[in-house]
């Protein structure tokens, strides 16, 4: 892992153990169970998706937004302009993020069947069951933090609560791991149709610069078959229409749509660059 990676484990773990002493597993799942379900995660037959992103702020970008602003607004705005998801951040030492802000989200996208996705450093299945309590549907899950037996625990829990899983990747050999799951879950793809995406992420975990060029050398690695999503430096249409080009069929979008005073103005622009029939 890059030192940057590394701290966000030790941190996300440290957060695990403080909930843990105010909430045992077993309570944390019976108010799993008990939370109202979420909307289910659905693309687009037209063409490109778009997962919306919460950020209030940017290891790499800095303040993009604070809590005296309008942020449930934006959460609903990207919601009716067709986002199919919405990530949160939850990360609170570089983010600014919480999972109260997850769980106001969640609330404000139910009654417009958009999901919301907690985006953090997940490294226990304790954390998923956190997510599906505060509301979200779908969590992100980085491959290269994780080993084996705990990614399958974290994919595990998230079937068992009907969640969607992002899985992050940043190169070839996450990417073989990828594929290295998705064959062993084969068997779970019935039951549980585009709720595992796969995407890769292209920026440099040192520098934190973005490198649009790993979308193109890493595209025909994508496992088959399941919905490869871009991450990172998707500022406008024209990097959309390039993506899906590639081959990704979603985009995962943040700093551009939070830097945008009409944010659904630019999913419109997207969705007219990349969508057959408009929605």
């Amino acid at each position: 892992m890059s030192g940057f990676l590394d701290d966000m484990a030790s941190l996300s773990a440290a957060r695990v153990a403080e909930a843990l002493r105010h909430e045992s597993a077993d309570a944390l799942e019976r108010r799993a169970r008990q939370a109202a379900p979420s909307a289910p995660l659905r693309l687009s037959a037209l063409g490109f998706d778009v997962i919306a992103e919460l950020k209030l702020r940017s290891p790499a970008a800095g303040r993009l937004s604070d809590e005296s602003q309008d942020w449930l607004g934006r959460v609903a705005a990207y919601a009716r302009g067709g986002a199919a998801a919405v990530s949160v951040l939850t990360e609170p030492s570089r983010f600014d993020g919480s999972l109260e802000h997850l769980r106001q989200a969640a609330a404000v996208l139910a009654p417009l069947g958009v999901p919301a996705m907690r985006k953090d450093f997940l490294v226990d299945p304790y954390q998923v069951l956190e997510a599906r309590a505060a509301g979200a549907g779908g969590v992100l899950v980085i491959l290269r933090m994780l080993p084996h037996g705990r990614i399958v625990e974290l994919l595990d829990v998230a079937a068992e609560h009907d969640m969607f899983v992002l899985l992050e990747a940043f190169d070839e050999v996450d990417l073989g791991l990828a594929r290295d799951l998705m064959t062993s879950r084969a068997g779970h793809r019935a039951a549980h149709e585009e709720r595992i995406l796969i995407g890769v992420n292209c920026r440099d975990l040192q520098t934190l610069e973005v490198m649009q060029e790993r979308f193109a050398a890493l595209a025909p690695l994508l496992p088959a078959g399941w919905p490869a999503v871009a991450e990172s430096g998707v500022a406008g249409a024209s990097d959309a229409r390039r993506m899906q080009q590639l081959g990704y069929g979603l985009a995962l979008i943040g700093t551009a749509l939070m830097a945008r005073e009409d944010p659904s103005r630019l999913l419109r622009e997207i969705f007219e660059a990349t969508r057959t029939v408009q929605p």
